[in-house]
């Protein structure tokens, strides 16, 4: 027997290994939390199930669940990559878990890389879900699948910017009252349950800025009147995203 067989091999794992690592950490950490279970899962399910059955908001001609389909996808987004990511990271910041974990062997690029990837798997499974309650209510949607998933990574990206910026920036405790005031906001005001056509003139210019309305009204562009690409909401979700991201990279702070 040689005399380094039972060496060890100190070292750090490949990064991508550590990337899978943390990336399925995440993802559990997420779906047991049960606030961030309520956010990502019930209230946009009780809201499509609500809206669509109850003749409460007048969403225009056409079937009600066809409105609101693609604004409860949007809500999705926005409450796992901004409210649940801003709420979760603002904790993790406050009680040093991200400062110990940014001096492990796993780099702070990869950490991020591996928040992203768990919300992009949350988002997964929000996606089919609520897709299964809307096809059950009757929904028929159209367009083109591609642009629906081009939409959905451009609200991810431009919603994880604007979490993790506030994440990394303000108290836990204002973060966490931040956040939540929001994503009430959005709700109200950004064309998910209420159409914007409804609001005044001039507050619906600037409603229609805002990315959660970019990104509601993009997949109900694709998804209920058939669109192609719709540039426009894409374009605006994009802006959203590099600043929101860039000002993240920049102004975050891991302690």
């Amino acid at each position: 027997m040689s005399t380094g067989t039972y060496s060890p091999k100190p070292g750090a794992a490949p990064v991508g290994r550590m990337i899978a690592a943390q990336t399925a950490l995440e993802t559990r950490m997420l779906l047991r939390n049960g606030e961030q279970l309520l956010l990502t899962v019930i209230i946009p399910s009780l809201l499509l199930v609500l809206f669509s059955t109850v003749d409460i908001v007048d969403t225009g001609a056409g079937e009600a669940v066809d409105f609101l389909a693609p604004g409860v996808l949007a809500l999705a987004v926005l409450s796992t990559a901004f409210t649940g990511q801003a709420i979760a990271t603002g904790f993790e910041r406050r009680y040093g878990v991200l400062k110990r974990l940014g001096a492990s062997p796993l780099p702070r690029w990869a950490l991020m890389t591996a928040k992203t990837l768990a919300v992009l798997v949350t988002e997964v499974l929000q996606v089919a879900l609520l897709t299964a309650i809307a096809l059950a209510l009757g929904w028929s949607p159209q367009g083109n699948p591609l642009s629906v998933l081009l939409l959905l990574v451009l609200g991810t990206a431009a919603f994880s910017g604007l979490g993790l910026l506030m994440a990394g920036t303000l108290k836990a405790e204002a973060t966490l009252a931040a956040a939540n005031l929001v994503f009430l906001l959005l709700l109200v005001g950004g064309g998910v349950i209420v159409p914007l056509d409804k609001f005044p003139e001039p507050a619906r210019s600037l409603l229609e800025l805002l990315p959660i309305s970019a990104l509601s009204d993009g997949l109900r562009d694709v998804l209920q009147h058939g669109a192609a690409m719709p540039w426009g909401n894409a374009l605006v979700l994009a802006v959203w995203a590099v600043l929101g991201l860039g000002a993240a990279a920049k102004f975050f702070r891991w302690e």
